[in-house]
C-alpha cells in the first residue's frame, strides 16, 4: 500500500557513446560482437517464464554474411499461442493490482541494467542479425530504449496526476486501469527500441502481453526478455511467440479477451488487421484498442533559399542512414531548379565517401538490408529506373546478395512528380528527386501532400520565414513528425514524439502520454460525504 505521494526520478535522455577509435566502448562492442558473432544462440519462446522450445526452428543469419548461421529461434503451434493467451490472463489479476510504483520500479531498472551491463549484448545483437552499424545500433537498441523506459514512467505518473475537480462535500477521482483483457504486440525488425516499447508501455501501464516479434529481430528480442527478467518482471506479463504471423494473429484475435493491438509493421498489414478485429467485434468482451505506426514516403522539400549544402546532407542522412530501413527515411525530394546543380555536386561527393560492408567495421555508413526478399525488391525497382525514360540513375544503382543483401546508396532523379519510386515506398537505401521550377512553389507543395497515400515525417528547407510559414501551412496534414530545416529522422523520445496519420498510423505518438492512455480504461469515481435524503429539489416549494 502506498504510504506517500512519491516522485519518480526525472527522465532525461540517455547520452549517445560516441565509440570513437580506442575508446572503451568501441573495444567492448566490438569484442562483444566478435564473441556472439562466433557463437551460436538458441531462442526459445517464453510463456509464463518458462523457456519454450518446439524443435521446429528457423536459422537466423546476418544479412550482411547470410551463409553464416549465429543462432535459430523456435517456432509456436497453436496450442502454444493458446498457452500464452491463458497465462497472460492468469498473471493480469496480480499484475493490474499491484502497485504503480512496483510496475515503475522494474522498468526504470532494466533502463539503468542497459545503460550500464546490457548495453554492448544489446548493441552487438541488434548489429548481427539486423545489419546496424555502430552508431544506428547505440541510438536505437541502447539509448532510446533507455529513453523510453524512464520517460514511459515519467508520462505515467503525469498521466495519474491529472484528476477532476470536486465540489464541496464531494470527492472526485480517476482510476486508470488496465485494459480488460490481454494486449497482442507485433513489432518490427528495424527498431529494437520499438519492438521492446510496444509490450513494455502497454505491460507498465498494468497489462498483460502476448508479444510476436519479428523473425528478424529474434536475436535481440532474446536479450530483451533477458533484460526484462532481470529487471524484475514476473512469469507471464509478457508472452513471446514466433511462428506463423497469421496462425498467431488468427488466434490472438478470435479470443474474446482480446483488448488491444499494439502493432509497427506495413500498413497493407495493419489494415488487414484492423479489418479482421472489426470482423470479430462480437466476439469481445471489450472494443479493442488499436494502434499503430505504419507506413510511410517521406519526404524533403526544399526553396531556393535554402542551403544547398544543408539540403545535400539532409538526404544523404535522412535516405541512406540504416540502408533506408527506417519509418522515417526520407525517399522522396523536391528541390527547386536553381539550386538542384549544387545539391547534386554535394550528394555526389558525399555518397562517394559512404562505405558499404559490414556491421563489424565502425567506418561502414551503409550495412545490409534485411533479408532476400527486401532486396529483389529495391533491385527490381532500381534496374527498371535504369531502363526507364521518365527515371535516371545518377548516383548509386548497383546491388550484389552474393555475401549479403547489399545495396548502394541509389539517387533516382525522376522526370514525372508521379514516377514509381516518387509513390512507392522501397524501404531502402532508395531515394527519388524530382526538380521543378522555381517558381512553382505552390504546385510542388500540393504534389508533397497529395501524391502519396501517407502522412509520417517530412521536412522543409527554406531561410524565407514567410516561406517556411506557407509550406508548414499547405503539408499540415501530409506528416505527423515534421521538420523544418533538417533531416526528417531521428525522433528522441521526450523530445520529438512520433508517429503519423493517413496510410502511416494512427498517430498515437510513440514516447509520450498519448500512448500510454491508450492503454488504459478510465474509472470515475464520485463520493458524496453527505448523502441526500429528500427526493425533493427546491424548484418543486
Amino acid at each position: 500500500m502506498a504510504r506517500g505521494f512519491f516522485n519518480v526520478p526525472i527522465a532525461t535522455n540517455e547520452p549517445v557513446k560516441g565509440y570513437a577509435p580506442n575508446s572503451p566502448e568501441r573495444e567492448e562492442l566490438l569484442a562483444t560482437y566478435k564473441k556472439m558473432f562466433n557463437s551460436t544462440i538458441d531462442v526459445p519462446m517464453h510463456i509464463n517464464g518458462v523457456e519454450v522450445r518446439t524443435g521446429n526452428t528457423k536459422n537466423i543469419r546476418p544479412p550482411h554474411d547470410h551463409q553464416h548461421i549465429v543462432g535459430q529461434y523456435h517456432t509456436a503451434e497453436k496450442k502454444h499461442v493458446d498457452e500464452a493467451i491463458a497465462t497472460a490472463l492468469a498473471a493480469r489479476q496480480a499484475w493490474s493490482s499491484v502497485s504503480w510504483m512496483e510496475r515503475a520500479s522494474i522498468f526504470l531498472k532494466a533502463a539503468e541494467l542497459l545503460a550500464g551491463p546490457y548495453r554492448a549484448k544489446m548493441n552487438a545483437a541488434t548489429m548481427i542479425a539486423q545489419s546496424k552499424n555502430v552508431h544506428q545500433a547505440e541510438i536505437d537498441a541502447a539509448c532510446e530504449m533507455i529513453d523510453f523506459f524512464r520517460f514511459n514512467v515519467q508520462y505515467m505518473t503525469d498521466i495519474f496526476k491529472d484528476q477532476p475537480q470536486s465540489a464541496p462535500g464531494i470527492w472526485n477521482r480517476v482510476e486508470y486501469r488496465p485494459l480488460e483483457g490481454f494486449v497482442y504486440a507485433i513489432s518490427p525488425f528495424n527498431f529494437t527500441s520499438i519492438a521492446a516499447n510496444l509490450p513494455a508501455s502497454a505491460a507498465l501501464m498494468g497489462n498483460v502481453v502476448v508479444w510476436k516479434p519479428s523473425d528478424h529481430q529474434a536475436y535481440s528480442a532474446q536479450v530483451i526478455v533477458d533484460l526484462f527478467k532481470e529487471a524484475g518482471l514476473p512469469d507471464g506479463v509478457i508472452n513471446v511467440v514466433y511462428g506463423d504471423p497469421v496462425m498467431i494473429t488468427d488466434t490472438c484475435l478470435s479470443s474474446p479477451d482480446f483488448s488491444g493491438l499494439h502493432f509497427t509493421g506495413s500498413t497493407f498489414v495493419f489494415k488487414e488487421l484492423w479489418k479482421q478485429i472489426g470482423a470479430n467485434i462480437h466476439k469481445y468482451k471489450t472494443y479493442p484498442r488499436i494502434v499503430g505506426e505504419t507506413g510511410g514516403k517521406d519526404f524533403i522539400w526544399a526553396h531556393n533559399s535554402a542551403n544547398p549544402l544543408q539540403v545535400a546532407t539532409a538526404i544523404t542522412r535522412g535516405a541512406f542512414e540504416y540502408q533506408g530501413q527506417k519509418c522515417s527515411a526520407a525517399s522522396r525530394a523536391y528541390i527547386p531548379a536553381s539550386i538542384w546543380a549544387d545539391v547534386k555536386k554535394h550528394l555526389e561527393t558525399q555518397t562517394s565517401e559512404l562505405k558499404m560492408g559490414s556491421p563489424e567495421d565502425p567506418s561502414n555508413f551503409i550495412n545490409a538490408v534485411i533479408h532476400e526478399g527486401s532486396f529483389d525488391k529495391i533491385a527490381k525497382y532500381i534496374d527498371a529506373a535504369k531502363a526507364d525514360k521518365d527515371a535516371e540513375v545518377i548516383i548509386g544503382g548497383n546491388h550484389d546478395k552474393s555475401k549479403g543483401y547489399f545495396i548502394e546508396p541509389t539517387v533516382i532523379l525522376a522526370k514525372s512528380p508521379t514516377y514509381a519510386t516518387m509513390t512507392t515506398e522501397l524501404f531502402g537505401p532508395v531515394i527519388t528527386i524530382y526538380v521543378y521550377e522555381d517558381d512553382k512553389i505552390d504546385e510542388s507543395l500540393k504534389l508533397v501532400d497529395e501524391s502519396t497515400e501517407y502522412a509520417l515525417t517530412g521536412a522543409i528547407f527554406s531561410t524565407d520565414r514567410y516561406v517556411v510559414e506557407k509550406a508548414s501551412k499547405a503539408l499540415e496534414n501530409a506528416a505527423g513528425n515534421f521538420y523544418i530545416n533538417d533531416k526528417p529522422t531521428g525522433a528522441v523520445v521526450g523530445q520529438q514524439p512520433f508517429g503519423g496519420a493517413r496510410a502511416s498510423g494512427t498517430n498515437d505518438k510513440a514516447g509520450s502520454a498519448q500512448n500510454l492512455l491508450r492503454w488504459t480504461s478510465v474509472r470515475l469515481i464520485k463520493e458524496t460525504f453527505v448523502t441526500p435524503q429528500d427526493y425533493k429539489y427546491p424548484f418543486l416549494g
